[in-house]
C-alpha cells in the first residue's frame, strides 16, 4: 500500500540517558532494520540506500545498490555481516528483491515485479533459504512470492487466499507487515477498508483470515505491523498515520495463533508503524511510531512502562520526529529505532530503561 507518512514537530523533546543517538552518516529516510546480533545490524532506506554496522552502531557505513537510486528499500533481512536481503517497495518494477553475500560489495537482483498493478510491501524469513513476501491485492487477491533456496522467488498460488475487500491493502511502513514463526507459520496484516490478519500454517499454501479491532476505514488506517513470540502468542500494531497522535484502537493481541484478536488495554494507543517482542523477556512488547517509542512488560498490561517522544537532536528538521522501524538483537536488551533524515537511536538496555521509569 502506498504510504506517505505525516511528520510532526513536538513541543517538548527530550532523551533519556539510556537512549543514544547514533550517527548514521546519511539523511535518507530509513524504513527497514535487521539486528543480526548486538554488534551486527543492517538498515535500509530511500534512493537505493543501505547501512551496516559491525560494532553495535558506534560506526555506520553507508552504501548504495548499483542502478537502484530510484528505489525505496522498505525492508531488510540480514543473516550475517555478509548476507542480507533488501526489498524495494513501489509500483510495478519498482518492487524488487536484492541479495548480497559479500557485505554489500555486490548485489544480485532476485525478483522484479512485472505486474504494473503490483506493489510489494514487506518480507520475512524462516531461515536464510526460506522466505516469503507480500504485495497489495491484484485482481482481488494479495500477491505472495516465496523462496525455498534463498535465490529463486516463485508466486504462491492465490487460489486458496481469501478475497481481499475493496480498498484493502498492506502497508510498506516498516518491513513488518508480515511475520513468520517456526518452520511453516506465517501471518500478514492489512489496512484501509479492513484491518485483518491472514494466516497460514503450511508456509503460505493455504490461508484463513481473521477480523481485528484495529482502527480502519480510511486508506491511511489499519494494521501496520505484526509479531509472534511463539505459535500462539502474537501482537499487531497500527493506527492512522494521518492522525498519528490521535488516540484510537491500535494495539491488539492473540493467544490462539491469530484465529481471534483482542484489543489491548494498553494506554495510550496512538499510531505505531512497528512492533516487536523482546526475545530475552518474551512477554515484553516494544513499539515505535511517529515521534514515540514505547515498551511494556506485557501486552495485557494497562500502561506503557516507557513512552517517550524522540527526535534527532543534532537535526533541526521536524521530519526526524518520524520513527519507522525497530530492530532488536536476538538476545534481547538492545533495540535500534530508525526514522526520517537518517535517524538512528539505540536503546542500550531496554530493561534498565523500564526499571528507571
Amino acid at each position: 500500500m502506498r504510504v506517505v507518512i505525516l511528520t510532526i514537530l513536538m513541543s517538548a523533546i527530550w532523551l533519556r540517558a539510556d537512549i543514544i543517538e547514533q550517527k548514521s552518516n546519511t539523511e535518507e529516510s530509513l524504513r527497514g532494520i535487521s539486528a543480526v546480533s548486538p554488534s551486527i545490524v543492517w538498515a535500509s532506506g530511500t534512493h537505493g540506500t543501505y547501512l551496516r554496522t559491525a560494532d553495535g552502531g558506534a560506526t555506520w557505513e553507508v552504501g548504495h545498490v548499483p542502478d537502484a537510486g530510484s528505489l525505496d528499500f522498505r525492508d531488510v533481512q540480514a543473516f550475517s555481516a555478509d548476507m542480507a536481503f533488501l526489498l524495494a517497495a513501489g509500483p510495478g518494477e519498482q518492487s524488487r528483491i536484492y541479495k548480497t553475500i559479500d557485505g554489500g560489495k555486490t548485489w544480485t537482483v532476485q525478483f522484479i515485479n512485472k505486474d504494473p498493478k503490483g506493489f510489494f510491501d514487506c518480507m520475512a524469513f524462516w531461515d536464510s533459504d526460506s522466505g516469503i513476501a507480500v504485495g497489495d491485492p491484484v485482481n482481488g487477491k494479495f500477491q505472495l512470492i516465496k523462496t525455498e533456496n534463498g535465490k529463486d522467488w516463485k508466486p504462491v498460488p492465490a487460489a486458496n487466499l481469501p478475497l481481499a475487500i475493496e480498498g484493502e491493502g498492506a502497508f510498506a511502513a516498516s518491513g513488518t507487515c508480515i511475520a513468520v514463526q517456526g518452520k511453516k507459520n506465517v501471518w500478514f496484516v492489512s489496512g484501509g477498508r479492513a484491518a485483518r490478519v491472514f494466516r497460514s500454517r503450511d508456509a503460505g499454501e493455504t490461508w484463513s483470515v481473521a477480523e481485528t479491532p484495529i482502527v480502519h476505514g480510511p486508506a491511511s488506517a489499519g494494521s501496520f505491523s505484526i509479531a509472534f513470540r511463539d505459535a500462539k502468542h502474537g501482537v499487531i500494531a497500527g493506527g492512522d498515520y494521518k492522525e498519528p497522535i490521535k488516540e484510537a484502537p491500535s494495539i491488539a493481541f492473540t493467544n490462539d495463533g491469530g484465529k481471534s484478536w483482542q484489543l489491548s488495554r494498553l494506554s495510550p494507543q496512538k499510531y505505531f508503524s512497528a512492533v516487536v517482542f523482546d526475545p530475552s523477556r518474551p512477554k515484553r512488547v516494544v513499539a515505535a511510531g511517529t515521534a514515540q517509542y514505547a515498551s511494556t512488560k506485557g501486552i495485557t498490561e494497562k500502561k506503557w512502562e516507557v513512552f517517550l517522544p524522540l527526535v534527532q537532536t543534532s537535526s533541526s528538521q521536524p521530519e526526524s520526529a518520524q520513527l519507522n522501524a525497530i530492530g532488536i538483537s536476538p538476545t534481547g536488551s538492545k533495540v535500534w529505532v530508525v526514522g526520517a533524515k537518517g535517524a538512528i537511536f539505540l536503546i542500550d538496555d531496554i530493561c534498565r530503561a523500564c526499571t528507571k521509569k
